[in-house]
């Protein structure tokens, strides 16, 4: 082949590109799609993780469906309030104070609490551990320990413990993306916000004492931590106790109450109400807000908190002399330490046809003496 067919076979390919590229950009031009410029700057301000815990396909469908009102500014677990402090200002609305939410395990069955049910040689997965036998640990609803949140975790936020046998999140790690919830065929993992002070650390359905031979830290449904709660912050949902964390003022008195350990609680934290003698006016409304009987002292007296005090902080928050303050603790709690009550005397039914007792009238005081007389000489 001659130099001057190469030559003029690239000259025809140079030209046909040449023609092409300036056809597709016309093209381009003409049916070019408008973007909307609060998708993009909406787009800027995501992280770019395309984690999906906002409940769109990645960053782009978020940033979209924000653009179109469809979906609220904040919900980017991984941005966080900055992301959704930049997001608000863009679209001209307020961005909530979210609370951050991230994995937590419910589940204690370790090898010191919860018996292997045999040495499992499958595969090292939890969705195909949990399809033999039901499970490798004697209750069927244990961490199985295998990884597979471990593995689903964009973060490497989640592991297992190798001495434990259970799967720990890591707080500060953890962006809430909700994979490893998705992952994990036990259902252990669920989201719970950030700052709990109780943690329910179990989510057998079961009841009874029973349950104990299979986990020594098992909740048996007792419904003493509901008791206990005088905040209305807990109740059963199916077989286990569910914490309402709105109502939840951190007293911790359901982990107290708990017999087996399942309420779990970060008592190393507690504080303990401090009421400064020198404020005090003993006007009694630290003593009416408190729920445990924590505080003794008579109106118009000085006031002590007493070993039950829970550190709920009620009290603090309503003194009208800011006498009281929350401190840490300098002793564990002693529930039993409270304000002793009289009980009321119970009045004695009246007889049928019975005439009422009269009113009882009081003795009449006596004469006071007259001076004696001084004696004549």
């Amino acid at each position: 082949m001659s130099i001057a067919a190469i030559l003029s076979a690239a000259l025809v390919i140079s030209v046909l590109g040449l023609v092409f590229g300036a056809l597709l950009g016309v093209t381009g031009r003409v049916f070019a799609v408008p973007s909307n410029p609060k998708v993009d700057a909406l787009r800027e301000c995501l992280p770019g993780a395309n984690c999906g815990a906002c409940g769109y396909p990645g960053c782009d469908g978020y940033a979209a469906a924000v653009a179109e009102g469809k979906a609220e500014v904040g919900a980017c677990a991984v941005g966080g309030p900055k992301c959704a402090a930049k997001m608000g200002e863009i679209m001209g609305v307020a961005a909530g104070a979210s609370v951050r939410m991230i994995a937590t395990v419910a589940c204690q069955g370790h090898s010191d609490h919860c018996l292997p049910k045999g040495e499992y040689q499958g595969i090292s997965d939890c969705v195909a551990a949990s399809l033999v036998n039901n499970g490798t640990k004697a209750c069927a609803y244990a961490c199985l320990g295998l990884g597979t949140c471990e593995r689903a975790c964009p973060f490497d936020a989640i592991h297992v413990d190798a001495a434990k046998g259970i799967a720990v999140v890591d707080k500060e790690k953890c962006q809430g993306c909700k994979k490893c919830v998705a992952a994990c065929p036990q259902h252990v993992l669920s989201m719970q916000p950030a700052d709990r002070v109780v943690t329910v650390s179990c989510h057998n359905p079961g009841k009874g004492n029973a349950l104990k031979e299979s986990c020594d830290r098992a909740c048996v449904g007792c419904e003493a931590c509901v008791k206990s709660c005088n905040f209305g912050a807990l109740t059963m949902e199916g077989g286990v106790p569910k914490v309402d964390y709105e109502k939840c003022v951190g007293c911790m008195a359901c982990a107290d109450a708990c017999p087996t350990g399942a309420m779990v609680a970060a008592l190393e934290t507690r504080k303990e109400a401090y009421i400064d003698p020198d404020k005090c006016v003993g006007c009694t409304l630290c003593t009416k807000q408190c729920k445990f009987d924590a505080i003794e002292g008579a109106l118009k007296q000085k006031h002590k908190v007493l070993g039950a005090c829970t550190g709920c902080g009620l009290c603090a928050a309503k003194c009208p002399k800011k006498a009281i303050t929350m401190r840490d603790r300098r002793a564990p709690r002693n529930k039993m330490d409270k304000v002793k009550k009289a009980p009321a005397a119970a009045a004695k039914p009246a007889a049928p046809g019975a005439k009422p007792a009269a009113a009882a009238v009081k003795p009449a005081a006596p004469a006071a003496k007259a001076p004696a007389e001084p004696k004549q000489a």
